[in-house]
């Protein structure tokens, strides 16, 4: 990397974080509608969806202030960002050759200045498993118990990460734990049970998990569990406790035109990556093993079917294409891990058109939750 160029990219990773703090500021204007409803749930009222962080919540806090969203959030945003780091420079090292390939990932406008406009929603959680997961040894059937674990909270978080981050995760699992060894009959059952167990309880969560008495009731012990029971219009959002999946379905494809008017956009963002993604099949198709390479790719499809189906069912579209960038970012650092007949060189850091193209992503502050910006 020239002198020239290295200037470059170490002032977009400046950039980048000068964004960072200009998004959580202005997220900090913004009132937490949703986020601040899913500190107030708990288990009062018996098994209800949605319902963890505020249980959990609950057992520190009588009262809720609206503060605790961006605390608490802030802090789980924080901690994600420290172990991505760890994590790349486990995975890539620390050189200033790999300085691109960090600032098309952490520096990427779906990424983590994405988190911080989602802040306070569930999406992190997912991110921030998978991470733990990557960074943590996979020598044990323990390593499946420990994924197993993690992905019943976040069904328990909220129960449609079983298509938004558990896909990712038991890819995670499949490459790093059963492509690794020889696969003993327990090593299946235990697999297999798991991934039965989570579909029962995502199954539990979706069809069990309502609210079981009247909705004023349910606003009614939401204000008891609130520092300022005044601000009702934070809680306008409760009905979402309510809402059957034939209704999310239907308003989802009720949006479903102006939506799809976002398409090119995320396409145009999606081709501002393309370095990331040359990297990526770069990787891939450096994988010592065939059978590495099919599973890769079949792991990737599943991934990006299971977001299919989560754009046929809630419309908050730019949160989902995020997330599914995310998996793939995670999908790099996993693949990885596996053995390679040659090493893949970095990113071209001295390249005009990567260089322009790392700028255009570095200036873009976010994505957005349901359209782009």
């Amino acid at each position: 990397m020239t002198g020239a160029y290295s200037r470059h990219w170490r002032l977009m990773l400046a950039v980048n974080a000068a964004m960072m703090v200009g998004v959580f500021l202005h997220k900090l204007t913004l009132p937490p509608y949703i986020p601040y409803i899913h500190l107030l749930v708990d288990y009062h009222f018996g098994f209800i969806k949605r319902a963890l962080i505020g249980a959990i919540v609950g057992l520190f806090a009588a009262k809720v202030p609206v503060s605790l969203v961006f605390a608490l959030a802030g802090s789980i945003w924080l901690m994600t960002f420290a172990l991505f780091i760890h994590l790349f420079r486990r995975t890539f090292g620390s050189s200033g050759s790999q300085l691109p390939l960090f600032v098309f990932t952490a520096g990427s406008p779906f990424v983590f200045k994405n988190f911080l406009f989602t802040l306070g929603h569930f999406d992190i959680y997912g991110c921030l498993g998978a991470i733990i997961l990557l960074l943590l040894p996979a020598s044990s059937l323990a390593y499946v118990l420990l994924a197993a674990l993690i992905s019943a909270v976040l069904v328990l978080i909220h129960h449609i990460h079983l298509l938004m981050y558990v896909p990712t995760i038991t890819a995670i699992v499949v490459l790093r734990y059963y492509l690794a060894r020889s696969i003993a009959p327990r090593d299946i059952v235990v697999g297999a049970a798991a991934l039965l167990g989570l579909g029962a309880l995502f199954l539990a969560a979706q069809f069990l998990g309502t609210m079981p008495l009247p909705e004023a009731d349910f606003v009614s012990y939401l204000k008891t569990r609130m520092v300022d029971p005044s601000r009702t219009e934070l809680l306008q959002f409760a009905y979402v406790w309510y809402q059957p999946l034939a209704k999310e379905v239907q308003d989802t494809w009720a949006r479903l035109p102006s939506n799809l008017l976002g398409v090119p956009v995320y396409a145009l963002l999606l081709w501002l990556h393309l370095p990331l993604w040359r990297t990526l099949q770069n990787h891939i198709g450096a994988l010592e093993h065939q059978r590495h390479r099919q599973t890769v790719i079949a792991a990737l499809l599943v991934i990006s079917l299971a977001y299919l189906v989560m754009f046929a069912m809630v419309f908050d579209y730019s949160r989902w294409i995020s997330s599914w960038v995310i998996c793939l970012v995670l999908m790099l650092h996993a693949v990885k891990t596996l053995p390679a007949s040659k090493q893949i060189s970095a990113i071209d850091a001295d390249d005009r058109k990567t260089t322009i193209l790392g700028w255009i992503v570095t200036a873009l502050p976010r994505v957005g939750i349901i359209r782009p910006f």
